[in-house]
């Protein structure tokens, strides 16, 4: 018997780990090469064809149209003041705010903050600069005028509208600088009518416009306009925790303005009142056993012939020093409230009756008949201007 050896017979490499390892690098290698733009078309260098815009749509058209009408009466105010620091020394301060064209006799109009106080004022109307000086004012409206200086290239005078007709809902259109960016125009609708506001010396502001377009400070003197391009108010305000626009502006109306203005521009009292004067006393106590609910009121010596008071047939509320006391006239009035506000005091009149304007009707409330039959009676009364000249009853 013979020994034979067998080899094992010859196994060949498997090639998928390498048809793998290949197709890996490969697609890799394409990764790389497509993330480097190589298989990317080539950028077309030529600009690309316009499409036609077409006509712009309606409401578009108005607010355009409301730019370029209105846009050459707006005016950029400028001011410097001097102002005390904590130390007592004084230094340049500078402020911002807007206008508006009144006539083509280069009367501006803007808010009374706007120049208080400023000791150089410049004004730029359709990209030309003048300088101006304040003619007058009326702090209780935060109504200023102002006269350009110097000979004056032809002014578009803004156009007036009415506030009386005024409805919830309608546009509300506002041009002026917020912030330093002049003829900046921004848009909202009238939120409410009639706001009362309370500024910052706490005085009240009657009659307010309250607007959601976009309101900042800058704009404060700039027109608010309707959608036919007509001057409805003046911005005067935002309620805001920020300082920035907040959907809450407020304007003081065009039929304001167009009282105020003038009576500025003649030198005319603005301040409105009932036509009463003020005595030795002041106000009066009025006990808790009267069963009134009012703590005190404000008491009047006289009634001026002719003013508001007087024709509601207001009486005088006179106390007599006698030597068993002070004596007290019962037929006369003691004044409560004013529209609802609360009168304590005789000068509290001045803040309840800030804001309003000659012509205006308040209801006043009064307590008559004390001390022994007081009886709380209401009264329109309108008022007059200060000084104005009035005949009799």
């Amino acid at each position: 018997m013979s020994n034979s050896y067998a080899p094992f017979p010859q196994q060949r490499p498997n090639p998928l780990p390498l048809v793998l390892a290949g197709a890996a690098l490969a697609l890799a290698l394409f990764f790389v090469l497509d993330r480097s733009g190589l298989f990317a078309p080539a950028p077309d260098v030529t600009p690309r064809t316009v499409t036609a815009r077409g006509a712009l749509a309606p409401l578009e058209e108005t607010f355009v149209e409301i730019f370029e009408q209105t846009s050459p009466s707006v005016a950029h105010i400028n001011t410097q003041s001097l102002v005390a620091n904590s130390w007592g020394s004084l230094r340049r301060q500078r402020g911002s705010g807007s206008g508006f064209v009144w006539d083509a006799a280069g009367i501006i109009v803007t808010n009374d903050h706007v120049v208080r106080g400023a000791r150089e004022v410049e004004v730029t109307i359709a990209g030309r600069n003048y300088s101006a000086r304040v003619l007058n004012s009326s702090p209780a409206h935060d109504l200023a005028v102002l006269q350009l200086r110097g000979a004056t290239e032809p002014l578009t005078p803004i156009t007036i509208g009415s506030s009386s007709d005024l409805r919830v809902g309608q546009t509300a259109v506002a041009i002026g600088n917020p912030f330093g960016f002049d003829q900046t125009m921004t848009t909202g609708v009238v939120s409410a009518l009639n706001r009362t506001l309370k500024g910052e010396d706490a005085k009240l502001m009657y009659g307010l416009i309250q607007v959601d377009a976009a309101i900042n400070p800058g704009n404060s003197g700039g027109p608010l306009l309707d959608s036919a391009g007509r001057l409805i108010g003046v911005t005067t305000a935002i309620y805001s925790p920020s300082g920035a626009n907040a959907g809450l502006g407020f304007a003081v109306p065009v039929d304001t303005v167009n009282e105020i203005v003038p009576r500025l521009l003649g030198k005319q009292s603005t301040r409105a009142v009932l036509g009463l004067t003020r005595g030795e006393y002041g106000s009066y106590r009025l006990g808790a056993q009267l069963g009134l609910p009012y703590a005190s009121g404000a008491i009047a010596a006289s009634v001026v012939e002719g003013y508001g008071a007087q024709r509601a047939g207001m009486r005088p509320f006179r106390i007599r020093e006698t030597s068993q006391g002070p004596d007290i006239d019962r037929y006369g009035d003691v004044i409560v409230a004013v529209d609802g506000t609360l009168v304590r005091a005789f000068h509290e009149f001045e803040a309840v009756l800030s804001g309003r304007k000659p012509g205006d009707v308040v209801e006043v409330t009064a307590v008559r008949g004390l001390p022994d039959a007081p009886e709380v009676i209401e009264l329109k009364v309108e008022l007059r201007a200060q000084g104005e000249q009035v005949t009799g009853k």
